[in-house]
């Protein structure tokens, strides 16, 4: 068994949920791609895909396998489109989307200076904080902030922020400065509109006790789509937010909002540049995100 096809092929079954399509897809018999399939769980011992006459779906051992097939096969695609990226010219119209705040500090900069190095690159920027569907809607990439669990694009870690609780110095002398998370359930708290669970806010512990996880229930008399208008209302005294630091870093610095709850970790946000396939990615895409990639090397503050 050729392990690297089979992986090929079963990653592809996942990815159309079909056997039949697969097959298509593929320039393969159904019969074939299912021996495919049948001979890596062979090989490993353990099922990967439960399969019903109307539908197939991932077992538990299969979705962990899953994820580290996909990676592995990135890893040997990217090899072989390093190799011949010399031959290719990065042009045509790059659509891309981003988080308003985010796309207004950190990817702007750099815009400048990619089409100068990529004269052939007309770039369409679309700055929105929705969860763009960049397949049905025709972008090439978005820049999104936090963790992506779709398995129909292709996510790139890019970097990381850190989420941090704040407060405006009056409204803390105002109504109290809280001491641990449960406090939080007293105060005014603003809600972004995206946060999963929207409601909810999480904390670990500074102080040594691992694996210690702090949930509190939270509410407040604003919410929205947009960080940037949470942490402007926190700064004018509203409520207290809970933000990445590159949108509040700058009241931070002037000292319109304090960190509130230091001893506490209120979570690390991954920053991830995410496309719809890496198969035939385009040198347009490839020269974007590797510019990003080296942009955001290291971990990403305010403006």
């Amino acid at each position: 068994m050729d392990r690297l096809t089979a992986m090929q092929v079963f990653a592809k079954v996942v990815e159309l949920g079909s056997f039949a399509k697969s097959a298509e897809r593929l320039g393969m018999s159904t019969s074939a791609v299912s021996r495919q399939v049948a001979d890596l769980e062979t090989h490993l011992d353990t099922r990967l895909l439960n399969r019903t006459t109307r539908r197939i779906s991932l077992t538990e051992p299969g979705r962990a396998f899953h994820t580290r097939c996909v990676q592995l096969l990135f890893d040997v695609e990217e090899a072989e489109l390093s190799a011949r990226a010399g031959r290719e010219r990065p042009r045509g119209t790059l659509r891309v989307t981003c988080p308003v705040n985010f796309g207004l500090h950190h990817i702007a900069p750099l815009l400048a200076p990619f089409l100068k190095k990529h004269p052939d690159v007309r770039i369409d920027v679309s700055l929105s904080d929705r969860m763009v569907d960049i397949v049905d809607e025709g972008f090439d990439l978005a820049i999104r902030i936090g963790e992506s669990r779709s398995t129909s694009v292709i996510a790139r870690k890019l970097g990381e922020s850190r989420l941090m609780v704040c407060a405006a110095p009056a409204y803390l002398k105002k109504h109290g400065t809280p001491k641990t998370p449960a406090q939080l359930s007293e105060h005014n708290c603003l809600v972004y509109e995206y946060l999963n669970p929207r409601n909810e806010w999480r904390f670990s512990s500074k102080d040594g006790a691992n694996g210690v996880e702090h949930k509190v229930r939270i509410a407040g008399n604003m919410q929205t789509n947009n960080g940037d208008m949470l942490a402007r209302a926190a700064a004018q005294g509203v409520g207290i937010c809970c933000e990445p630091d590159f949108i509040v870093a700058p009241w931070l610095a002037d000292g319109s909002l304090v960190r509130v709850l230091p001893g506490f970790e209120a979570g690390v946000t991954a920053i991830h540049a995410v496309y719809p396939s890496r198969r035939h990615l385009s040198a347009k895409v490839r020269a974007f995100v590797d510019m990003l990639a080296a942009a955001f090397a290291h971990p990403v503050a305010g403006p």
